[in-house]
C-alpha cells in the first residue's frame, strides 16, 4: 500500500492504491452514497489525480457501506437552493453531473464499477461511465427521475441509447420501474453478475488481469472504443442537460413531484 500521506484527501471520497490498482470509494454511507455537489466536484478532482499517477493502470470504483449509490442527493444544495442563486450559477450547478461522468469516462486508467445493493438514477449513470461493471446478484437498479419530476440528465440518455437501444431506454426512463442485475446484464449494462461473497474477489482479479497486460494497447483500445461509442450516442447533446434540468424544476408539476418523492421515499 502506498504512503497514505501522499494520497489526496476528500470530504466525500476515499482513495486507496496498491501497486498498479487504485480504489475510488464513495464515502457517504449514511446517505447511501448519494451524489451531491461536493461529491460530484470531488469525483472530477479524483479522476484528475488518478490521471497524474502513471503507475495506476486500473481503478475500482465502489461505495462504502456495501452500497453503490442512491443517485442524486435531492436534499443537497444542488437542488434545494436552485431558486436562490442567479441563472449562471444554476447552469454551472446543472453541469456538475455531466462533468463528473465525462471525467470518469475519460480517465486514462481502466475503471471497474463494483456495484452492490442498488444503483439509482445518477448512480447508474456513474456506473455506466466506467469501462467495466460488475454487480452482485441482489443489486436493484432504477431510474426514478421522471417520477421525481425531472428528466434524466448527466449524459444518461445518450449512454443508455448506445448501450441498450432507444426502445428499452424509453421504457426504463419513462416507467421508472426497478430492474434486477440479471436483466441489467441481459440488456448489456453489466459485464458480470456474481454473488455478494464473490464481488470483491471478482473485481480485484479483473483489475489485476488488466493491469498485467501491456499498458499502451489497453489505453489505445479504451480511447478507440470510447470514440466510437461517443459518435453512436451523440453525447455532445447532453451539454444542455444543466439548462434543461433547471428549467424543468421551475414547473409546478415537477416541483410537486419532487416534494412528493422526498416525502414518500427519502423520509422513510
Amino acid at each position: 500500500m502506498h504512503n497514505r500521506n501522499l494520497l489526496p484527501e476528500f470530504e466525500s471520497l476515499k482513495v486507496l492504491t496498491e501497486e498498479a490498482v487504485g480504489q475510488l470509494i464513495l464515502n457517504r454511507p449514511e446517505r447511501y452514497n448519494a451524489l451531491g455537489a461536493t461529491v460530484l466536484k470531488e469525483l472530477v478532482q479524483a479522476a484528475q489525480w488518478f490521471n497524474s499517477q502513471r503507475e495506476i493502470r486500473v481503478v475500482i470504483l465502489k461505495g462504502a457501506g456495501n452500497v453503490f449509490s442512491a443517485g442524486a442527493d435531492l436534499k443537497d444544495a444542488i437542488f434545494a437552493d436552485m431558486d436562490k442563486v442567479d441563472w449562471l450559477t444554476r447552469r454551472e450547478m446543472g453541469q456538475l453531473g455531466h462533468n463528473m461522468a465525462t471525467a470518469i469516462e475519460s480517465m486514462r486508467a481502466i475503471t471497474i464499477a463494483q456495484v452492490e445493493r442498488f444503483a439509482i438514477g445518477g448512480g447508474l449513470v456513474l456506473m455506466m461511465a466506467c469501462d467495466f461493471r460488475i454487480a452482485e446478484e441482489e443489486t436493484v437498479f432504477s431510474i426514478p427521475e421522471v417520477e421525481i419530476g425531472i428528466p434524466l440528465a448527466w449524459g444518461g440518455i445518450p449512454k443508455l441509447v448506445r448501450e441498450i437501444g432507444p426502445a428499452m431506454t424509453k421504457e426504463l426512463v419513462m416507467t421508472c420501474r426497478r430492474f434486477t442485475a440479471t436483466e441489467a446484464q441481459s440488456l448489456g449494462i453489466l459485464n458480470r453478475v456474481v454473488s455478494h461473497e464473490q464481488l470483491d474477489q471478482t473485481c480485484v482479479e479483473l483489475a489485476q488481469s488488466i493491469a498485467e497486460k501491456p499498458h499502451i494497447p489497453i489505453v489505445i483500445t479504451k480511447e478507440h472504443v470510447n470514440a466510437v461509442a461517443s459518435t453512436m450516442g451523440q453525447e455532445g447533446s447532453s451539454r444542455s442537460d444543466g439548462d434543461v434540468l433547471y428549467g424543468i424544476v421551475q414547473d409546478p408539476d415537477s416541483q410537486k413531484a419532487m416534494t412528493d418523492y422526498v416525502e414518500r421515499v427519502l423520509k422513510k
